[in-house]
């Protein structure tokens, strides 16, 4: 299972690969909204902001949100380290409810492209 800080390093480099992306992942990615992101397993929720291209986590809340993000992700520790490292698809976790996303109708649209 990983840990917090796994799951915090996993976020940080998520959020480099899209500071580096270009082209429609670098559009979708230049969103300013609120996000948060749930870890089941560990029952902890990461809040913060997309904005600018990045993902900047500002606290970190034991349980579900305490607000309603813009953006919003639930899903385990291993799942997010794997999707990040490139070893499980965001999509297809997603079809099959590994991976759940609760945005917008717009943003999802724009997010479609970072799948």
């Amino acid at each position: 299972m990983a840990t917090i800080e796994e799951c915090r390093a996993a976020l940080d480099k998520l959020s480099d690969n899209l500071a580096d992306a270009d082209g429609d992942v670098r559009s979708a990615a230049a969103l300013d909204r609120s996000l948060s992101c749930r870890i089941t397993d560990l029952d902890i929720t990461f809040t913060g902001r997309l904005q600018g291209g990045r993902i900047e986590v500002l606290d970190t809340h034991p349980g579900p949100p305490v607000e309603k993000a813009e953006i919003r992700l639930a899903m385990t520790g291993d799942d997010l380290v794997a999707m990040v490292d490139g070893e499980l698809n965001f999509a297809k976790a997603w079809a099959s409810g590994r991976v759940k996303l609760e945005a917008g109708l717009r943003d999802l649209f724009r997010l479609r492209s970072l799948l």
